[in-house]
């Protein structure tokens, strides 16, 4: 888990790159941004993040990349805890262009004349100079033959993908936001909502269109992470904790933190990160830990994968 800061950034980040990237393949306009994002998480820097990415002057990569040792120290099939994984220098070279396309450092004409981008593998690859500046000039400088560039279809065909279920099921999103937005009506605020569902099911997607038309609706909303009441890792490997029920949390403090919630109360929960809970076994705050401080609203979503198995 990392803070609220540094997924700020992240999210920046991300977002700055999508724009910039559609100019490069133009089936990044096929994504959504949260497939995008879904698909970037693989390269991010975990020492450090993107502010952490050193980049080599144009020059410098140029030559890198038309040097055939380059090449010849790539592995094909390189592996890491039994798994194919995407080749160090691969990776490198792609975070790299991918931070200099964002900060500027690297303009996308230049991009676009050195590598290819495979959206279908997200990284970049060297593009082939098959004809030099020297073997132009000596055939004039113009093609023998020229045909349409049909293939290019192909950077914008990505098979099924959201975009094709979202169409498909659009009348139901809706009819389910309306639902949710009538319920709240008649209930009244405040409310916690919670949608349950394993990753990828699209909890995000519905949330952030929830959190919409609450917003559109004058209406204050916050979330809650219910993985930041975990008790700590080491202590629940300790009691044989192996399932996510109530024993496996801070439950009193969760159910005495929704409570003031949802009574207009400003709140105080852990903080869990790393597998380290900022409260001990008792929920008391750790010395030199830090609490989260949650301001109260009208529209408390509860975030987790398994929000009502407790």
């Amino acid at each position: 888990m990392i803070n609220a800061d540094a997924q700020l950034a992240r999210d920046q980040f991300s977002l700055e790159l999508y724009k910039k990237m559609e100019w490069i393949n133009p089936g990044v306009k096929e994504l959504e941004l949260y497939e995008f994002r879904y698909a970037l998480d693989n390269l991010y820097p975990e020492e450090g993040g993107w502010s952490s990415v050193v980049l080599n002057d144009q020059k410098t990569i140029e030559n890198q990349v038309s040097q055939r040792e380059f090449f010849a120290n790539i592995q094909i099939r390189q592996e890491a805890k039994g798994k194919i994984v995407l080749e160090d220098q691969i990776v490198q070279l792609t975070r790299m262009l991918m931070v200099g396309l964002v900060t500027g450092k690297y303009g996308i004409e230049w991009i676009n004349k050195w590598f290819y981008f495979d959206l279908r593998g997200f990284f970049f690859l060297v593009r082939t100079m098959y004809f030099t500046e020297e073997v132009l000039s000596h055939f004039g400088g113009k093609p023998y033959r020229q045909f349409e560039q049909k293939q290019n279809r192909l950077e914008m065909f990505q098979g099924l993908g959201y975009r094709d279920f979202k169409e498909c099921n659009k009348e139901v999103d809706q009819a389910f936001i309306d639902l949710v937005m009538a319920l709240v009506a008649v209930k009244g605020t405040p409310i916690l909502l919670t949608l349950a569902g394993p990753t990828a099911a699209g909890k995000t997607e519905i949330v952030s269109r929830l959190t919409k038309a609450f917003l559109q609706n004058n209406q204050k909303v916050t979330s809650i992470e219910m993985d930041n009441f975990l008790l700590d890792n080491d202590y629940r490997d300790e009691k044989g904790i192996k399932t996510l029920g109530k024993e496996a949390y801070h439950f009193d403090l969760f159910l005495q933190s929704m409570d003031g919630i949802l009574h207009g109360k400003r709140i105080t929960i852990p903080h869990y990160e790393k597998s380290v809970s900022s409260h001990d076994e008792t929920s008391k705050l750790k010395p030199g830990s830090r609490s989260i401080v949650i301001e109260p609203a009208d529209i408390i979503f509860l975030e987790g994968n398994f929000p009502f198995q407790i």
